[in-house]
């Protein structure tokens, strides 16, 4: 039996309006079927997105939905999640829109552990706006704001979301969508914050200076550069340096912000002090 993916989705904002062959598609279907999965009534789901490509999620999806600011989707998650500890929040953001003018909204996110769903899309440039240099532009890459190669070091978003804080940290990619979906489901059960970051194509405008001007080229580069956790776990260190590695990268509990935050309500309604968990 084919899967109906018309209940989920705003049909008649259909076809979307990103480019063929982009790597969104895949991610909005994993998204999908990782909902289904987890059973949720569609109208206990909310979808945050901010600006750029990923922004059009919200435009797809058919649940609550909010369209933000450029680099404000987590702070705005973050309010609607508080108001509504017993909803499910899905932030969809871009590697520019998450890690440059948001990455100061990502990185107190994964801090305070709240109970979002963050899936960064890295398509590696900012392809909305046609090409400039983002945080994950590798070193040499031709962009428009970098047309003799890139200079700039490479953020490495789930590194920094381990850092920084988030109890479920993945990675995936655009070429192994089933795996994709599944890393959505452990992250949508994790209770924390769970970053999931996923690896996609952008031929368009990262591609065709870059000579991968389709889609299979510039898929084939990704699936070059990654490998998953275990395999790369084997490699000598200085190896490790040229992959990244797929999979559940790390996950563990710890008191959950929007949990705590109603001890701390409670302690100011009673007038009593309460004690957090620390970690």
């Amino acid at each position: 039996m084919a899967f109906d993916y018309d209940r989920y989705l705003r049909v008649d904002k259909m076809p979307t309006l990103w480019c063929w062959g982009c790597g969104d598609g895949v991610i909005l279907k994993a998204v999908i079927r990782a909902i289904d999965k987890m059973g949720w009534d569609m109208k206990d789901v909310c979808v945050v997105s901010g600006i750029g490509c990923s922004g059009r999620f919200s435009s797809y999806i058919n649940c609550n939905t909010v369209h933000t600011t450029h680099g404000r989707a987590v702070a705005y998650a973050t309010g609607i999640k508080l108001a509504n500890p017993d909803k499910h929040v899905i932030v969809v953001t871009g590697d520019g829109d998450g890690l440059a003018i948001g990455g100061n909204h990502t990185i107190h996110g994964c801090r305070r552990n709240i109970d979002l769903n963050h899936i960064l899309i890295n398509n590696f440039i900012y392809g909305l706006t046609n090409s400039q240099t983002s945080p994950t532009t590798p070193k040499g890459l031709w962009t428009v704001t970098a047309q003799y190669g890139n200079v700039d070091p490479v953020f490495n978003a789930a590194k920094l979301a381990y850092a920084a804080g988030a109890t479920f940290v993945s990675r995936e990619t655009v070429v192994e969508p089933q795996k994709m979906e599944k890393a959505f489901v452990a992250g949508f059960k994790h209770k924390g914050y769970s970053f999931m970051e996923v690896f996609s194509n952008c031929h368009i405008n990262l591609g065709r200076k870059n000579k991968m001007g389709e889609a299979v080229q510039n898929l084939n580069w990704i699936e070059e550069m990654t490998m998953p956790l275990k395999k790369y776990d084997e490699l000598p260190d200085e190896d490790k340096l040229k992959y990244y590695p797929t999979g559940i990268l790390k996950q563990y509990d710890n008191a959950e912000y929007c949990e705590s935050y109603d001890k701390v309500i409670e302690a100011a309604q009673n007038k009593t002090m309460v004690k957090l968990v620390k970690e």
